[in-house]
C-alpha cells in the first residue's frame, strides 16, 4: 500500500525551537497540548531540542493486540506519537503502519484527523494474524526512502511479542542500520515475558559485528501502557535516539544540517 504523502525538503529551523508552535497546537489539536508540552521538554533534556525528524508509528495487529484496541490503548499511543511529531516534524502528520502477517493498512495521522481514527481504521481492516515485523519495517523503509526527506527517521514500533520470522527482522533491521533511521521499539505486556527476549537482543545487537551503527532502542511498557506517565514514556523514547544521531553523522549516515538564525 503507498501512502499518497510526500515528505518535502524544508529549510532548517532556528535551533531549540519545536517544528510547529504552541499556538498552533492550541487551536487545531487542544487535547493534545499536555502532550506536546511534555514531549518537548523530554527533547531538551536529552540534548534534542530543535532536531527535525519524520516520526513514523507502526502497530501491531496480531490476535493477541485485540484487548489493547479496545480499551483505548492504542489509540493513546497514537496520539503521544503526535505529540512527539509536532516537536520533530513541521508537516503535523505521522504514518501509521498497521500490521500483522501482512500489511494491513497504512494511513496518515494528524493534528486535525486523529481523534478515534485508530479503532475506525482497524475495524475496517479485517482478520487480525501473526507478527511479521519485517514487513511492517520494509514498509517504512520503502516510505522513507521515496518520500523526498532530509531529515532522519524516527520510528516508534509496537507490539506486544516476538515475531513469526525472527531471521527476517534481525536482518532487515541489520541492513536498515545504514539508513537514516532510528528504531524505538515498544513492548506492551509483560516485561519479564520470555516474548521480548528478541526485541532484547535486536536492541543488543554487536556493531560493527552486525550492524555498521546501534539504530535501535527496546521500552517495555507494562502489561497497562496508558499508566505509564507520559513524562516516562518520553524520555524512554529519547534514552538511545541522541546516542544514535551521534553515531550516524560520524558514520555519514545522518548529514549535520546547518539552521537558520532565530529572528
Amino acid at each position: 500500500m503507498a501512502i499518497d504523502y510526500v515528505k518535502r525538503p524544508r529549510p532548517a529551523s532556528a535551533s531549540g525551537t519545536s517544528a510547529i508552535s504552541l499556538e498552533k497546537v492550541q487551536v487545531t489539536a487542544p487535547r493534545l497540548v499536555d502532550l506536546y508540552k511534555t514531549a518537548r521538554v523530554s527533547l531538551e533534556k536529552s540534548g534534542v531540542a530543535g532536531q527535525r525528524a519524520a516520526v513514523y508509528l507502526v502497530i501491531d495487529r496480531s490476535g493477541s493486540m485485540r484487548g489493547y484496541f479496545e480499551d483505548g490503548t492504542v489509540q493513546h499511543l497514537a496520539e503521544q506519537a503526535l505529540g512527539l511529531s509536532a516537536n520533530l516534524d513541521d508537516d503535523g502528520t505521522v504514518p501509521v503502519v498497521f500490521f500483522s502477517t501482512g500489511i494491513d493498512g497504512i494511513a496518515d495521522f494528524s493534528l486535525d484527523c486523529y481523534e478515534g481514527r485508530v479503532n475506525a481504521l482497524h475495524s475496517g481492516y479485517g482478520h487480525m494474524g501473526r507478527s511479521n515485523y519485517h514487513v511492517a519495517m520494509q514498509a517504512v523503509i520503502d516510505h522513507y526512502t521515496t518520500s523526498g526527506a532530509t531529515d532522519p527517521a524516527f520510528v516508534i514500533f509496537q507490539t506486544d511479542g516476538g515475531p513469526t520470522s525472527r531471521v527476517a527482522a534481525e536482518r532487515v533491521l541489520c541492513a536498515a542500520a545504514r539508513l537514516p533511521i532510528f528504531w524505538q521499539f515498544i513492548g506492551f505486556g509483560d516485561p519479564d515475558d520470555k516474548q521480548f527476549d528478541f526485541l532484547r537482543k535486536l536492541d543488543d545487537l554487536p556493531v560493527p559485528a552486525k550492524r555498521v551503527v546501534d539504530n535501535a532502542g527496546f521500552f517495555p511498557a507494562g502489561t497497562d501502557p496508558r499508566a505509564v506517565p507520559d513524562t516516562e514514556l518520553f524520555q524512554a523514547l529519547m534514552s538511545e535516539f541522541p546516542q544514535w544521531l551521534g553515531a550516524a553523522r560520524a558514520a555519514g549516515i545522518v548529514h549535520v544540517r546547518v539552521r537558520a538564525r532565530g529572528r
